[in-house]
């Protein structure tokens, strides 16, 4: 039974994997703010250019795999700092070459750490205030104020421990990986290069939010259950446990990774016993919203609010509702949704809640079954295809005004250098890395299924745990509003399984072909 169910998720992945690429090969997702504003686009593929790029992208992987075969002579303690060592410096030099300005809830969440902590001004808890609405972002608020009252009052410090983060990340996508694969005599450094150059985690450090941070503790909460039901060892899921609140605590998504780590643990119950998955089951239902229990606790004690914090705050039909926004596909419907939580309930949830219920039926009965199916297949292809996570607006930034009359491009830079030159507007740089970028996704969906398919063959599911969260995602945000970036905390699971396939690709590449020479 178990083999079955395992089967079963991997063929669903699959699945999605598959029609992810066919997808590609007529329509090209694509995000481009300097272009076409704040909005998701699909239009016909560039097949011609999408397959060059993928020749050039295989060659330079092969190139650089075969480059990484060679550091196995080198004991970790010595190649693996070194690998990160050149990871923090190409994020330095990007933060300090791309001097990219907090913009939207960026800025507003840096606006009200300065503002609590040089007047503790706590005003924003009151209705209509930005964390009345959105108190989940108190997380973020209370974060930065701590980083900023600690250290210099600068952006430089926010983007510094983006990068710290990002590298812990880095780190934990070799940790996870090595846990799947403890079979393999290489010491697999390709891995740790490839997530220590992936180029949209690098351009995120610019991003100051949540989903650095939120990144990181979901994905060493991973590792750590991986780690659990391997040693058996309770320090293993207690520590499982802490992250997967933290991460939670930062991006309420954390429940998408609570769910399949139930789940693996449930698969895998024969292993670590009846009595450790009790405990486990436990520890994690237990601790899981402690932090926002915590968090209510001490507002209301200090006398900030008088009532918990989710009691007006906007509901989560309101973002269901922006999700099945006909006209972008469930993307930003321009103030639409907010204006039934914030005018016509007043900032009453209880109010709005029936308002937006109502909102959706009228969605649904006005549109046919087709229309139905072809707004969730955009939103699943766009989220998912895009490939960029968005970093051409919250990573790269732009200080020219956008076409088409938009205005300007929402969040400058500190100061002018010659890279922040090369990008500006929609320049040839900047396309031709977002193309870049968005081959390199596609390749990856393609290594993604190869595995996928390899494993169902072999009949083996090491990866079951990342395979979960991953569908847990798709599910997640085909009913909820969507941008590519809100699905940036899984790109160290794709990473993942991405170069697993390709080192299936290689290995039996290199059976045929003796220069290739073998991976293992």
């Amino acid at each position: 039974m178990q083999r079955v169910i395992q089967n079963a998720i991997y063929g669903i992945l699959a699945v999605f994997m598959a029609l992810f690429i066919g997808s590609s090969l007529f329509l090209r997702a694509e995000y481009n703010y300097a272009v076409y504003s704040d909005r998701p686009i699909l239009q016909q593929q560039h097949l011609f250019i999408l397959v060059l790029l993928v020749f050039v992208l295989l060659i330079a992987s092969l190139v650089l795999y075969r480059l990484c075969l060679q550091l196995n002579r080198y004991r970790p303690q010595i190649v693996i700092p070194v690998i990160l060592g050149i990871s923090l410096a190409i994020q330095l030099a990007i933060i300090f070459l791309l001097p990219r300005l907090p913009t939207d809830d960026s800025q507003t969440v840096v606006s009200l750490a300065m503002q609590m902590l040089n007047q503790e001004d706590y005003s924003t808890f009151q209705s209509g205030g930005y964390l009345y609405m959105f108190p989940f972002n108190f997380s973020t608020v209370l974060y930065i104020k701590a980083l900023l009252w600690m250290f210099p009052d600068n952006y430089l410090v926010l983007k510094i421990f983006n990068i710290l983060f990002t590298l812990v990340t880095t780190f934990m996508i070799y940790l996870i990986y090595k846990q799947l694969n403890e079979r393999s005599i290489n010491r697999d450094y390709g891995v740790l290069v490839f997530a220590a150059t992936y180029i949209p985690a690098l351009l995120m450090s610019n991003f100051i939010y949540n989903d650095i941070i939120a990144t990181t503790l979901l994905t060493a909460a991973l590792y750590t259950v991986i780690r659990f039901v391997k040693t058996r060892l309770i320090r293993y899921i207690v520590l499982a446990a802490i992250l997967l609140a933290l991460g939670n605590y930062f991006r309420s998504i954390g429940i998408i990774f609570l769910i399949a780590s139930v789940i693996y643990l449930l698969l895998n119950w024969q292993r670590i016993g009846w009595r450790r998955l009790l405990i486990s089951l436990g520890l994690m239902a237990v601790l899981f919203n402690v932090p926002s229990w915590t968090q209510n606790a001490a507002l209301q004690a200090s006398g900030v609010v008088s009532q918990p914090t989710s009691t007006n705050s906007a509901p989560v039909y309101m973002w269901l509702n922006m999700g099945m926004n006909q006209s972008t596909f469930g993307f930003w419907d321009n103030m639409l949704s907010y204006t039934i939580y914030q005018r016509e309930a007043g900032y009453n949830k209880a109010a709005s809640i029936p308002l937006f219920q109502q909102a959706i039926q009228d969605k649904v009965t006005s549109m046919t079954l087709g229309e139905l199916a072809e707004l969730y297949y955009k939103k699943l292809i766009w989220t998912w295809t895009e490939g960029t996570y968005q970093v051409e607006r919250y990573g790269i930034g732009n200080e020219r005004s956008a076409s088409g009359g938009m205005g300007f491009v929402m969040g400058g830079y500190s100061y002018s250098t010659a890279i922040t030159q090369l990008f500006a507007g929609d320049s040839v740089y900047r396309s031709g890395l977002m193309w870049i970028l968005y081959a390199i996704n596609f390749l990856m969906f393609i290594f993604i299924l190869v595995r996928l398919t390899g494993a169902i063959r072999r009949k083996r599911y090491d990866e079951v745990s990342l395979v979960l969260v991953i569908l847990g995602f798709i599910g997640f945000y085909l009913l909820w509003e969507i941008k590519s970036r809100y699905i940036y905390p899984v790109y160290p699971l794709l990473i993942i399984l991405s170069y697993m396939g390709f080192k299936d690709v290689y290995d039996r590449l290199s059976r045929y072909i003796p220069f290739l020479g073998k991976g293992d």
